[in-house]
């Protein structure tokens, strides 16, 4: 189909502000609405140090990732504009303010909120001076057995050069004077990887209530010992974000494992990005840690109280009753009973599955049974994130020795976690799963899995498609679909899928799938550009998508051209969205909604009305440039009447009612909450209490 004419009506050219949202602004904005759910004092107590731990490890994340891409892009000069029409040096001041803004947020909700409301039940924090002497004595004691023989304490000077300083270490500055009167900086480096954050000073640790020393301040109270016969400042925590976003050639690497493991020793090298200092710091010790990391002032945050705020999650252990959300138990689905025939289930009918309310279990049956079922004669599977202890993992090597064919199609560079995927990728190797890298240039971050089955004289093929990894650790934690079926046509598509990964054949016309990067694309604008033909003739036109994030600039010029034309557009967006809504004459009739809380929204669903026949597609790709041009994806239809219903009119439409959850996006790019004078609707709690 071809796409439709553009509307009759002439719409002023608007300035590229006007028509979009900055990228890395709106992930901000994405950030913030996290830190909100630490704000938010109907959060259990526990969960909001949670929420502050996941604002503060995004952060580090986007610091890495993103801010330090900008950095290198004013560097070297260039002036290509984002898509909102700011220059690098733009972008990087605005986001430079705006994150300091929410870290200084983030710490006030830490000290003044959380912190005291911890210590009124039995979990405190204390400072070194407001320890009794005895207490002093006896952590010193500590100190000296268990802390001081790993500190290796490195002074700056003529024969000592600035020492390195690992990403997102915990660190003390001090000033050391010898008795001559020569004066140096010295870096103590807090070794939190043979620590704890959090030192007992007494109490159990599970039990309250118990008192923690942050460790750091028991290192400062004890540098004299590191130093003797030299006159001491005070210590200054401070933190180092550094540049880990890796560049591998794929095309020149001949073990693309080998060159990874080589880019990742590269990264704990990378260049500094950011320095968080305690906000008392003197500006002579923040110069020198400056001029030593090769950073600017606006480079630098003050932040007062604790740094490294992920590694509080050490509270989190503490059963504290009331202080976190109830446990939920994902529920067994109808279709799929403990004991039945998940093979002859699926081959009579589609089930489909929604984590973490549904179990992941048949997704972990659906592999171990392959790997024991006698008439399975193959297994081939995609795996983007998982790990080494995973039932997902073990069951293809035991496949492996009931003597089936296995192959596995591994993403080494999913980011932060290719330490980890080499390892279990080696292991796999090791057991003899032909294992495949993906596709040179390209990430391959779809979720399929097939299953090939003799029954009787023929080989009858079933598959897992799905819209988050083979993990069933965050399977728990993760809002996700999946579809097991034995659908020829899907199971075509996805046999066809893995010809294209694991050998070496063309892209094919897919029958069924929409398959990135070489279809997705064109078909998505194509089905955008039917529901505005729909609409300029008059019928209904309607589309719900619900996905991270949206960035891809013709999808959204697709959008906003259909919103023009009539279509009735829902966006349920977790985090980044660069489309505007709302602005007359241009996206009137597009409302775009987030829902954070609980559970990590990842699914992805793409819904279209078409002319009172709807088709709904689930699937592994967010409408984002790196997605649909960069990335090996994949969408399937929902051809199952009833799941395409429910996905509809129970799964989308809960979503849409939310009061308690959601933000909406507003035309300046600004979110605000949709509960005012709404009946209190919780989608999480929705689906939790539904019945299977």
């Amino acid at each position: 189909m071809s796409r439709a004419q553009p509307v009759v009506v002439e719409v002023p050219e608007q300035p590229a502000a006007a028509r979009f949202v900055n990228r890395e602004l709106s992930w901000l904005a994405f950030n913030r609405r996290v830190l909100e759910e630490a704000i938010d004092p109907r959060t259990p107590l526990l969960e909001r140090l949670r929420f502050l731990t996941i604002f503060h490890t995004n952060l580090d994340e986007f610091f890495m990732v993103r801010v330090s891409g900008i950095r290198q892009q004013v560097a070297v000069g260039v002036e290509v504009l984002s898509i909102d029409g700011l220059s690098p040096r733009a972008q990087l001041a605005m986001v430079l303010e705006r994150s300091s803004q929410m870290a200084l947020q983030a710490q006030q909700v830490l000290h003044e909120e959380v912190l005291p409301s911890l210590r009124s039940h039995g979990v405190q924090l204390v400072d070194y001076r407001d320890l009794s002497a005895a207490e002093k004595e006896r952590m010193d004691d500590a100190f000296m057995r268990r802390v001081y023989p790993i500190l290796t304490p490195l002074a700056v000077g003529p024969t000592h050069p600035f020492p390195f300083i690992s990403n997102l270490s915990l660190n003390l500055a001090v000033f050391v004077a010898s008795p001559e009167g020569e004066r140096r900086l010295a870096r103590v480096k807090v070794p939190l990887a043979n620590l704890p954050r959090l030192v007992r000073v007494d109490g159990h640790p599970e039990q309250l209530p118990v008192r923690w020393l942050p460790v750091e301040q028991l290192i400062a109270a004890n540098l004299q010992s590191l130093f003797p016969g030299m006159a001491l400042s005070d210590a200054w925590v401070f933190r180092v974000t550094r540049d880990a976003d890796l560049e591998i050639r794929e095309d020149e690497a001949d073990d693309l494992l080998d060159t990874l493991q080589q880019e990742l020793r590269k990264r704990r090298f990378g260049d500094a990005v950011r320095l968080e200092v305690e906000d008392d710091m003197p500006e002579a010790a923040r110069e020198a840690l400056r001029d030593g990391l090769a950073l600017d002032p606006s480079d630098v945050i003050g932040l007062p109280g604790l740094l490294a705020v992920p590694r509080l999650g050490q509270i989190l252990s503490i059963d504290l009753p009331g202080a976190k959300y109830p446990p939920y138990v994902p529920r067994r689905p109808a279709a799929l009973p403990v004991g039945s025939d998940l093979f002859a289930t699926v081959r009579h009918k589609d089930v489909l599955l929604h984590h973490p309310y549904d179990t992941f279990a048949p997704v972990v049956e659906f592999i171990r049974g392959a790997a024991r079922d006698p008439a399975v004669v193959a297994i081939k599977q995609t795996l983007y994130r998982t790990s080494g202890d995973s039932p997902v993992i073990r069951a293809l090597e035991e496949a492996i020795e009931n003597g089936k064919q296995v192959a596995a199609v591994v993403e080494l560079k999913a980011r932060f976690d290719e330490e980890n995927n080499i390892v279990w990728a080696r292991r796999l190797e090791e057991a003899g799963v032909h294992v495949i890298y993906g596709v040179p240039g390209l990430k391959t971050h779809s979720k399929v899995a097939l299953v090939v089955r003799r029954e009787g004289d023929e080989l009858v093929r079933y598959a897992h498609i799905g819209t988050g990894n083979y993990n069933p650790t965050t399977a728990r934690v993760y809002s996700d679909l999946g579809l097991l079926t034995a659908h020829l046509g899907i199971t075509r598509d996805v046999a066809d899928l893995f010809n294209r990964l694991t050998g070496f054949a063309r892209p094919t016309n897919y029958r069924h799938l929409y398959v990135a990067p070489s279809h997705m694309k064109s078909q998505l604008l194509e089905r955008i550009a039917h529901e505005a033909a729909e609409a300029r003739r008059g019928a209904p036109a309607q589309i719900i998508a619900k996905c991270n994030a949206i960035t891809d600039r013709d999808v959204i010029e697709a959008l906003y051209d259909a919103s023009q034309a009539g279509v009735q557009i829902d966006l349920l967006v977790r985090g980044i969205c660069c489309l505007l809504p709302g602005v007359p004459g241009l996206s009137e009739r597009v409302r775009v909604r987030s829902v954070v809380g609980r559970f990590l929204e990842h699914d992805r669903i793409y819904w279209f009305h078409r002319g009172g026949k709807p088709m709904v597609y689930i699937g592994s790709a967010d409408w984002m440039d790196r997605n649909l041009e960069r990335r090996v994806e994949v969408l399937t239809p929902i051809l199952d009447h009833d799941h395409a219903t429910h996905l509809r009119n129970v799964v989308l439409q809960a979503y849409l009612d939310d009061t308690m959850r959601t933000r909406e996006m507003q035309p300046d790019g600004s979110y605000v909450r949709v509960s005012e004078g709404l009946d209190p609707v919780d989608v999480h709690q929705l689906f939790m209490e539904a019945k299977a």
